[in-house]
């Protein structure tokens, strides 16, 4: 796969190549994502995105510089979703701290009993109160997802 991922970012290096003179511009950068992705990148933008990996500082990505910077993307993107499952995770085992019934879940009596042993006592009619804010399917508990959504 790795070889592939490489030779799909060398037909794009090629395809970013207008005048073909085997180095890329912040301008053919702008002229291909506005071509591809539809929006109008900033020309300050491009050229940071460019300078952020033109090691020989010509002001021009060759070949590697344009692959490493490739590399650097995807390596990013990866952080990004080892830090959502780090949240999800996080926030599953926060959600089954209050969901002590089995239901999957968490209701009016469960919230009540959790942030009693926290320290902040709730009658029933404050937690149902709670749990109607973001009860969007308004069946009176909340699911995992309701609380993400709390959580955000």
């Amino acid at each position: 796969m790795v070889a592939t991922k490489s030779g799909e970012l060398r037909a794009l290096f090629a395809s970013l190549d207008q005048n073909g003179d085997r180095r890329v511009s912040a301008a053919e950068l702008r002229g291909c994502m506005r071509a591809t992705l539809g929006e109008d990148v900033p020309a300050e933008e491009a050229e940071a995105l460019v300078a952020s990996a033109d090691a020989d500082g010509d002001g021009l990505l060759c070949e590697a510089e344009f692959l490493e910077l490739a590399q650097q993307a995807a390596w990013a993107g990866h952080a990004g979703e080892e830090d959502d499952e780090l949240r999800i995770r996080a926030l599953r085992e926060a959600f089954g701290m209050y969901e002590m019934e089995g239901q999957g879940c968490i209701t009016p009596a469960s919230l009540g009993r959790m942030l009693g042993r926290l320290g902040a006592e709730q009658g029933a009619v404050e937690c149902r109160a709670m749990i109607c804010r973001f009860d969007l399917d308004g069946d009176g508990v909340l699911s995992f997802d309701e609380f993400k959504i709390m959580m955000s």
